[in-house]
């Protein structure tokens, strides 16, 4: 012990002292000179172990790859979208009226669009309405400059299509949902599920062989008839032209 005391008591030691105070106000000063570049540099070194391998960066490159997968689908979507639009801008003739949908009741129970063409363009009550996809309703009303479309969806719509690959007529009945019903009066009827249906060639209301929409499910709990919910090719909620057609009824 008294060894011990000798040493820190020594000239030595002091000067030993003396020279770490210095050192760690170096070390300090050029940390603060540095704004703080040396405490990065050292992190760099002790976390390299820790960085992402192989497999991180996989992930990431497969993230990236389906992100832009998506945003290509999204372009071609809306490329799409936009030539349907300008080919029905475009495609006004004797037998078609282009119109716009200035406002549209797409939810709930009454369901119909307005569109931006009137009797003064020819537009007649009855007159088929299509967009991309098909069929979308029929003008249940007209005034100078607008007229409002019933949807197919609407419980006022109800139209005589057909089942192309059976040929067999049906009645299209909507129920203010998405999905119309479609009634066949025959137990025995030939349908399935993928079934593609269309305006019928018997119909006195529309033009023949305008595509509605496919058979999504089918009930055949009935007794007398069958029935069969339809998912529509046209969406009335997501177009804004459409094709009024000048048919003489």
């Amino acid at each position: 012990m008294l060894i011990i005391r000798r040493i820190f008591s020594s000239r030595w030691w002091h000067k030993k002292k003396s020279w770490i105070f210095f050192g760690i106000f170096l070390c300090l000063v050029f940390v603060r000179i540095s704004k703080g570049s040396l405490y990065k540099d050292f992190f760099y070194f002790i976390s390299k172990p820790f960085w992402p391998g192989q497999f991180q960066k996989e992930v990431i490159l497969n993230s990236l790859d389906q992100e832009s997968l998506i945003k290509e689908n999204l372009l071609k979507k809306d490329n799409l979208r936009l030539r349907e639009i300008l080919s029905l801008q475009q495609s006004s003739n004797n037998d078609k009226i282009s119109a716009a949908v200035i406002s549209r009741k797409t939810g709930g129970w009454w369901r119909q669009i307005i569109l931006n063409k009137g009797s003064k363009d020819g537009v007649e009550n009855g007159s088929a309405v299509t967009g991309p996809g098909g069929l979308l309703g029929r003008v249940n009303n007209t005034s100078l400059l607008t007229s409002s479309v019933t949807l197919l969806t609407s419980p006022e719509s109800k139209l005589g299509v057909w089942v192309d690959r059976s040929q067999i007529n049906g009645l299209l009945v909507g129920t203010g949902d998405d999905h119309p019903s479609l009634i066949l009066y025959s137990k025995n009827a030939d349908i399935k599920v993928g079934d593609f249906v269309s305006s019928s060639p018997a119909s006195s209301l529309l033009p023949p062989n305008i595509p509605i929409g496919i058979v999504q499910s089918i009930d055949e709990t009935l007794q007398s008839k069958k029935m069969a919910k339809i998912l529509l090719l046209g969406k009335p909620h997501l177009i804004d032209w459409v094709q009024i057609l000048r048919v003489n009824i």
